[in-house]
């Protein structure tokens, strides 16, 4: 079986780079992805396959496969949403849409695990065991849609869970993986600073915000440099301070907003603690109030070892002119929320290189002139194949 899918993704490589490239002509938001969830749905129409839309919290879709043979069973799952992002590419399938671009790899994500599925369809009668394809809707807003899938109970009789994400560190045929800890979990925060507004000239009869709010900053980097061990990741960012007023008022309140990274839940009840500390602290110092808004968005992304062991074996084992090498990956500060997956079903993330070719630093996800190598198409869909067949022992 595996010679036979291997052919079929080749002979189909072109279709998968159409399929990408109308998506990225034609990108949606989180939550907001109608009219890109309908054309999966029509993508398996008259396919013999279940189809279960609208999953979870948004568009989400859930496509099974039941082969021929009873076994365990498996999830492929890849993203569909874009980004609020003005597209700066210089390619004939620039978004279509205004202010929305396809930043981050995930039109490339489902054109490759639409024509996975499809040949696995095809070559279902062989499969002992069945494979949910699951097309998950805004990867990039909390609450996201992963959670809500998981939440849901169609994944519930999943062995095991499998996803991809094409970054342009590499070129395209390196495959990259972690074992363990692998990308950052990731809370947002919010604080509001109440003091008294007054004039430029008569300080003591106000109470500055500015000033409880610059000290904030100043304190928040304290809990990285002195109260974790110097061996745990953790980063705390402040990306937005709102206090904007005239030269000579006193602010009477500011708006600070950020975010915090953390690669395990020790480290993340550790920062938590003392962010509130702090923030309890600015009111007693400053004579001031807080008002702090603290959400958990993504857990840690967790691959399970033994089942990231064998993904690495099954594709150094390959022996496929389109993988060229299989290399250990650092840990990812970014966040991703596949990891609510992996917290319930053991599970691997891998990665997938697309370097535009002839360039030598490609821009990043995210980026207004983000862009793939298409080849990595081709790679993504025989990687997370060889995988399926090495969890089934096909030859």
């Amino acid at each position: 079986m595996k010679e036979q899918l291997m052919k079929l993704l080749e002979s189909r490589k072109q279709e998968m780079i159409d399929i990408r490239r109308y998506l990225h002509e034609h990108p949606e938001l989180s939550f907001h992805e109608e009219k890109t969830a309908q054309y999966i749905i029509d993508f398996y129409k008259g396919k013999d396959v279940d189809v279960q839309t609208n999953v979870g919290n948004g568009f989400g879709i859930i496509v099974t496969i039941k082969g021929g043979k009873q076994g365990k069973t498996i999830g492929l799952r890849a993203d569909f949403d874009a980004l609020p992002i003005v597209e700066e590419t210089d390619v004939p399938f620039k978004s279509k849409n205004e202010g929305v671009m396809h930043a981050c790899g995930h039109d490339g994500h489902t054109a490759y695990l639409l024509i996975l599925a499809d040949c696995l369809i095809q070559l279902k009668d062989q499969i002992p065991g069945t494979i949910k394809i699951i097309h998950q809707h805004a990867e990039e807003t909390p609450p996201g849609g992963a959670k809500s899938i998981v939440e849901s109970g169609v994944l519930d009789d999943l062995d095991a869970v499998y996803g991809i994400h094409l970054f342009p560190t590499d070129p395209a045929g390196v495959v990259g993986y972690r074992s363990g800890n692998a990308m950052a979990g990731r809370t947002y925060f919010k604080l509001i600073i109440q003091g008294i507004g007054g004039h430029g000239s008569s300080p003591h009869l106000a109470n500055d915000a500015i000033v409880a709010g610059a000290y904030f900053v100043t304190a928040i980097q304290t809990i990285i440099s002195r109260r974790l061990d110097p061996f745990e990741t953790g980063v705390v960012t402040i990306g937005s301070f709102d206090g904007k007023g005239s030269f000579n008022v006193i602010k009477d309140a500011v708006t600070l907003e950020g975010d915090v990274r953390y690669m395990d839940s020790d480290t993340q009840e550790k920062i938590d603690k003392e962010v509130h500390r702090i923030s309890k602290g600015i009111e007693a110092e400053f004579g001031v109030t807080c008002d702090l808004t603290y959400v958990s968005d993504y857990p840690p992304l967790y691959n399970d070892p033994e089942i990231t062991a064998n993904v690495i074996a099954s594709l150094k084992e390959m022996n496929d002119p389109d993988i060229k090498d299989v290399i250990e990956f650092p840990k990812f500060s970014g966040s991703e929320d596949f990891a609510y997956y992996a917290e319930k079903i053991p599970g691997c993330f891998f990665y997938i290189g697309c370097k535009p070719k002839g360039v030598e630093k490609a821009y990043f996800n995210h980026h207004p002139k983000f862009d793939i190598d298409e080849d990595a198409l081709l790679v993504a869909a025989k990687s997370v194949g060889q995988v399926v067949c090495s969890y089934y022992e096909l030859q």
